[in-house]
């Protein structure tokens, strides 16, 4: 044993030093606590804190503390009661130019934090949470796409020369497009036109009337399921980018059949708030210029608006007068990212369009040099309401102008928008349109609030299974095999403490199921100290010397440990690579503790007893 090298000793102390360290944020337990963010017309400033600051006092909700963050303020409470009494307080306060939602406030240590060290965030079933099931509204789709068919179809008539009497969509929704020719010679030529331009559309010749020559142009069957599963794709990744960017701890957004979303958000309180954060969609629209500036003062006062134009404003008020048909629109962005107009110093947001959104602007900008342009912000946000004891939701639709602009060269691709207040404001944009607006609108069907109580209850069940479990395998060591029991003991603490510290690390979320996992890695850990244990006490019926019997118990023992853990890390392995959701959870934890024991149950515990007995003669061995 005397040649156990220091290398393993100063490995042991390094290993056993940052589970120690990293694993003990966990200590510190978060408090309840109220976030402060702003919306487009809010600012977080000092002057906002002393507004809440004075909200809670006159509502007597005592405070802990009130934390001003880069975007947002935190204010820390005593206990739950305090919090939402403190939350409906601020809420009246700041009105619909904030947002208020439900936190919790880390208290650990800024030296911890200032090296990394974090505590495991909790997952919906430990620290309370929401869980949505969503239907997407697949009906939109079926719209949207017949209506951009609509559009599409008229401007190749017009590009080819063909002449036509009207393309409208169908009354029915899914009857597709009516398309009416001035011939039969237009029909033929439209219907060939249409067939190499979009074949996706199944065309049928109408009956004739005279001087008219219907053609009808409907989204074939495979192409409309098709437009279905990628628009629940597309609500899948704009929801993950949108809520990863809010920083909801390890959210769950799953597919369920067809067409529904399972969204779980842990430590998220309020439902209001969560259906506002998951349903609300932001987009930019880029329109003609109607008109001149007068003529939209006039329409303001008047409210008579040309058929072919839509009135709006921007932020300040002013009107616009701006065309019906839209040039392109965010969902047709593939890259935005905040930036600064290099002529103005403002900020703006730099975007890149994909190939059918710069063909048309490229065609509209090539035409209408010295025209204007306006872009319009569009955000919709499904607003909760409870009537009559039963809960009402109503969509909320705000359009504002953010750029009217004369255009001043031709440009496609890739162009800049700018108008926008604030390089924040610019940057949360660029982040919504980075992740795109929801393909389809979403309904809210089934909604489940796990409480942040009996999340509580479930972290102190779990605790005490970790605890009761530890506690019998540790005495159950120390009775059968004494001091070398006793050492095994050592090592199975702190394999729980470096278990912790790594997942702690990496931000595993600590589930129920990763609790299973931890109390089942205690039980298995101590496998490999039985079989060191029986192979010691084999050598030592062989007649081998202590020190020797030692030795060759932890070299024998070593092959079938190794042998036995890769099972379970390959079981493990394929539980982490191909669940999902707890079965996942379970996975990861049974695989980093396999792992952590492996090092442990060996090397710690030959370290330990390399210590104990390695310069010593001994007669005997306790074990």
């Amino acid at each position: 044993m005397s040649d156990f090298p220091r290398w393993k000793y100063a490995l042991v102390a390094i290993v056993l030093a940052f589970g120690i360290i990293y694993a003990l944020p966990n200590v510190f337990l978060p408090v309840p606590a109220v976030q402060i963010t702003a919306n487009r017309n809010g600012t977080v400033d000092q002057a906002l804190q002393q507004k809440v600051s004075d909200a809670l006092t006159k509502a007597n909700a005592a405070s802990t503390g009130i934390e001003l963050k880069n975007d947002h303020l935190l204010a820390s409470f005593a206990n739950p009661d305090v919090q939402k009494s403190a939350s409906d307080a601020i809420k009246a306060a700041l009105g619909d130019d904030y947002t208020v939602a439900f936190n919790l406030k880390s208290t650990v240590p800024g030296w911890l934090t200032a090296i990394g060290a974090k505590s495991m965030p909790l997952g919906l079933d430990l620290q309370g949470g929401v869980h949505f099931l969503m239907q997407v509204d697949q009906d939109d789709v079926i719209d949207k796409q017949e209506t951009r068919y609509a559009d599409d179809i008229r401007s190749l008539l017009r590009e080819k020369n063909i002449r036509y009497d009207s393309v409208v969509r169908n009354a029915q929704r899914g009857q597709g497009v009516s398309v009416v020719l001035k011939s039969a010679a237009d029909r033929t030529a439209a219907t060939n036109a249409i067939a190499v331009e979009y074949p996706d559309l199944a065309l049928r010749e109408g009956t004739d009337t005279g001087d008219r020559f219907p053609l009808n142009a409907s989204v074939r069957p495979d192409k409309l399921r098709e437009l279905g599963l990628n628009t629940i794709r597309q609500n899948l990744a704009t929801l993950r980018n949108r809520i990863n960017a809010l920083g909801v701890s390890e959210p769950v957004i799953q597919q369920q059949g067809d067409s529904r979303i399972v969204v779980e958000l842990a430590g998220v309180q309020d439902t209001a708030e969560a259906k506002k954060i998951i349903g609300a969609t932001a987009t930019l629209e880029y329109r003609a210029g109607y008109g001149t500036p007068q003529q939209a003062m006039d329409a303001a006062r008047s409210g008579i608006v040309p058929p072919d134009a839509r009135l709006y404003k921007d932020h300040d008020g002013r009107p616009y007068l701006l065309s019906k048909n839209i040039i392109v629109t965010g969902d047709q962005l593939v890259d935005a990212s905040s930036s600064f107009d290099q002529q103005s110093g403002t900020p703006a947001v730099s975007v890149t369009l994909n190939a059918a959104g710069a063909k048309k602007m490229l065609d509209f900008t090539t035409g209408s040099v010295g025209k204007p342009m306006g872009v319009v912000y569009v955000e919709r946000v499904v607003e909760t309401k409870t009537v009559d004891g039963k809960e009402v939701r109503t969509p909320k639709i705000t359009e504002e102008v953010i750029n009217y602009a004369t255009i001043n060269g031709v440009f496609g691709k890739n162009f800049q928008t700018t108008g926008l207040r604030s390089p924040k404001e610019a940057s949360e944009l660029a982040l919504l349109l980075k992740g795109g607006s929801l393909a389809a609108p979403v309904d809210i069907v089934e909604e489940r609030v796990i409480g942040p109580s009996l999340g509580q209850d479930n972290i102190q069940k779990g605790l005490r299974a970790v605890m009761l479990g530890l506690a019998l395998v540790l005495l159950a060591a120390a009775i059968y095999y004494k001091l070398f029991g006793l050492v095994a003991d050592v090592a199975l603490f702190f394999n729980l403490v470096i278990l912790v510290a790594v997942m702690s690390a990496i931000g595993v979320t600590l589930t129920m199921p990763g609790i299973a996992g931890i109390v089942l890695t205690l039980g298995m850990a101590i496998d490999a100290n039985v079989l060191i244990c029986e192979r010691i006490r084999e050598e030592l019926r062989n007649g081998s010397t202590p020190l020797a019997a030692i030795r060759a118990g932890y070299d024998k023992a070593w092959a079938t440990i190794l042998d036995a853990n890769v099972t379970h890390l390959i079981a493990a392995l394929a539980l982490t690579t191909m669940g999902s959701g707890p079965i996942k959870g379970f996975g990861v934890t049974l695989l980093i503790g396999i792992l952590t024991s492996m090092f442990t149950s060996v090397t710690v515990t030959h370290a330990i007893t390399a210590l104990i007995h390695g310069h010593r003669k001994l007669k005997t061995l306790s074990v």
